[in-house]
C-alpha cells in the first residue's frame, strides 16, 4: 500500500463523532462573523427590505444637516415628543427633543431611574461631504454663469464634475425672513453641474496627481447661459441670473453673502444590485447610522435608564463650532434634563451624571472592498452583510485622535448583544500605516463617560454615491434599540 493510500485510509476510518467534536470545538473557540443573509430568518429578511424603504424615503428628504433636523423633528412630534424648552418638569416615559440651532438635535425618552444615575446615549453626525457656495458665488465668464464653491469635508474632487447636482440651503432676506431652497431634486427641476475637460484635450490634466485632477478652484458650478436682453450692458449673463433669483425668490446678491447654500448630488436613493440587497445614495455617512438611531429611540416608551440620541453637525470638518460635538450645547441638554428632575443638583452631581453615562458613537466604518484590498487587513476589517461593526479605536498612525474604548465597556456591549442575539463584527479603518479616520467619540469621552464606536460598513465612503447593505441597516437598528432599552 502506498503512502497516499495509507493516509486516505486513516482519514476514512476517522470516527464520525471525532469529526463532529472538532466542528463543535471550532464553533466554541473560534470567533466567527457570518454573513447575515445566510443566518437571518425569512421574517428578518422581509423586515430588512421594508426598513430600507423607510430609510430611502428619509434620505431623499434629508440630504443636509438642516433638512435632517427639520424632518426628524416632524417625525418626533408626530410620535408624541415635546420641545424641551417648553417643558417644566420630567417624569418617566416623557419624550422630549431640543433643536440645536437648526443644525443639531437631541432627543430623549426619560427612564425609570433618576437621570443623575446616567443615560444611555447614541451619537451620530448628520453632516456629509459636499460643496458650499462661497460668500460671493455668482460670476460670469465666456457667456456662461457660474457659482464658486468651497468643498466641505474629505472628498475626492475628481468625483464631483460631470454629474447632476442640486442646490439646498437657507437664505435670510433683508427683512429677516428665511427662504428655504431645494432645487434639482424634483423631476420638473433643472439640475446644476460642474464641467470637466474632454479627453481629447486632457493630456495635461491627466498628468496631474490624482488630488489635483480637479483643483478646488475648478469646482465651479454651471448655473446659467441666458443673458439679460441688452447687448450693450456689461455683465449681462450674471445680471440675468440675479434677475431670475429676484423675480422667483425676492433675493438680491447681498442676501447670498450670509446664506448657507450647499451643493449636493441630485437624485434619489436607489436599490443597488440585481438582487436589490444594497442601498446606494449620497450622504449615507452618517445618515445610515443616524436614521436607525432615531427609529430605535422613537420605538421606546419607558426604558429603565433615560435614553438619548444626539445628532451632531460639523463632524466632517473636525466637530468644531457651536453645532459640532465639541460644543457645550449638547452637554448642556443633559444638564437641563438633570435640573428638571433635580433643581438643586450641584457641580459634583453634574459631573457624576456625565461619568455615569454610556454611549455608542454611531458612525460608519469602511467595508472591505476586494477591488482595493491592498489597503486593508482582511482579518481586521468590517465586511458588508455581517452586521454592525464595533470599533474599539479609530485614529490614524499609532491611534492618533482616538478615545480607545476600555475593555470593560467593550466586553459589556458584546455580552449584551450576544445575550440578545444581536449579530456584530469588528474591524479597523485600513492597515496600520495606510490612513485612518476619526469620529465624535473622543469629544464625548472627554466628559468622562464610556464611549465606543460602532456603525455600518459602507463602500465608496465619502463619494457622491455610497453603498450600504439592507441587512446591516436593519440589524443595526435592532442593536441600537437593544442598547437603549437594556444596557
Amino acid at each position: 500500500m502506498s503512502k497516499n493510500e495509507k493516509s486516505d485510509k486513516v482519514i476514512k476510518e476517522q470516527p464520525a463523532d471525532q469529526s463532529q467534536a472538532g466542528k463543535a470545538l471550532k464553533k466554541k473557540l473560534q470567533a466567527e462573523f457570518p454573513n447575515l443573509w445566510d443566518v437571518a430568518d425569512p421574517a428578518d429578511r422581509d423586515a430588512a427590505f421594508s426598513f430600507a424603504e423607510e430609510y430611502k424615503n428619509f434620505l431623499n428628504s434629508a440630504k443636509t444637516e438642516r433638512e435632517f433636523v427639520t424632518v426628524a423633528i416632524e417625525k418626533l412630534e408626530s410620535m408624541g415628543f415635546s420641545n424641551l424648552d417648553q417643558t417644566a418638569s420630567l417624569a418617566a416615559g416623557d419624550k422630549i427633543f431640543k433643536n440645536i440651532r437648526g443644525k443639531g438635535l437631541v432627543a430623549a425618552v426619560i427612564g425609570d431611574q433618576p437621570i443623575e444615575t446616567g443615560c444611555n446615549l447614541i451619537g451620530a453626525h448628520i453632516d456629509s461631504p459636499r460643496l458650499d457656495l462661497k460668500p460671493n458665488p455668482v460670476y460670469e465668464d465666456a457667456d456662461l454663469t457660474f457659482l464658486k464653491t468651497h468643498y466641505y469635508g474629505g472628498i475626492k474632487k475628481y468625483q464631483w464634475p460631470a454629474i447632476p447636482l442640486a442646490l439646498h440651503g437657507v437664505v435670510f432676506r433683508a427683512d429677516g425672513s428665511p427662504l428655504v431652497l431645494n432645487i434639482g431634486e424634483s423631476d420638473q427641476d433643472p439640475v446644476l453641474t460642474i464641467t470637466d475637460l474632454l479627453p481629447h484635450l486632457g493630456a495635461e490634466q491627466m498628468s496631474r496627481k490624482s488630488t489635483e485632477l480637479i483643483k478646488g478652484e475648478e469646482l465651479n458650478v454651471l448655473a446659467g447661459g441666458l443673458p439679460y436682453p441688452d447687448p450693450e450692458l456689461a455683465g449681462r449673463f450674471k445680471l440675468h441670473l440675479l434677475q431670475l433669483l429676484n423675480e422667483r425668490y425676492g433675493l438680491v446678491e447681498k442676501d447670498l453673502i450670509t446664506a448657507e447654500i450647499e451643493i449636493v448630488p441630485a437624485g434619489k436613493a436607489r436599490d443597488v444590485g440585481l438582487d436589490r440587497s444594497m442601498i446606494g445614495a449620497y450622504g449615507q455617512d452618517d445618515r445610515v447610522c443616524a436614521f436607525p438611531a432615531l427609529a430605535a429611540l422613537s420605538d421606546l416608551n419607558k426604558p429603565e435608564r433615560t435614553s438619548v440620541c444626539m445628532f451632531f453637525d460639523k463632524e466632517e470638518t473636525g466637530s468644531d463650532g457651536n453645532t459640532g460635538a465639541q460644543s457645550r450645547s449638547y452637554e448642556n441638554v443633559l444638564l437641563q434634563l438633570l435640573y428638571l428632575q433635580k433643581p438643586d443638583a450641584n457641580m459634583m452631581e453634574q459631573a457624576k451624571m456625565m461619568e455615569n453615562c454610556q454611549m455608542l458613537s454611531a458612525d460608519v466604518s469602511n467595508a472591505f472592498d476586494p477591488t482595493f484590498s491592498s489597503v486593508s487587513d482582511p482579518r481586521n476589517n468590517s465586511y458588508l452583510g455581517r452586521g454592525i461593526s464595533l470599533v474599539k479605536y479609530t485614529g490614524s498612525r499609532g491611534k492618533g485622535g482616538t478615545s480607545d474604548a476600555n475593555a470593560e465597556f467593550f466586553a459589556r456591549i458584546v455580552r449584551l448583544f450576544d445575550a440578545e442575539k444581536i449579530p456584530w463584527q469588528t474591524g479597523e479603518l485600513g492597515k496600520v500605516d495606510a490612513g485612518g479616520g476619526g469620529t465624535i467619540a473622543k469629544y464625548l469621552a472627554n466628559t468622562g463617560m464610556d464611549v465606543i464606536d460602532c456603525g455600518i460598513p459602507v463602500l465608496s465612503m465619502h463619494s457622491p454615491f455610497e453603498i450600504s447593505s439592507k441587512i446591516d441597516l436593519y440589524f443595526t437598528y435592532l442593536a441600537y434599540k437593544t442598547f437603549l432599552a437594556k444596557m
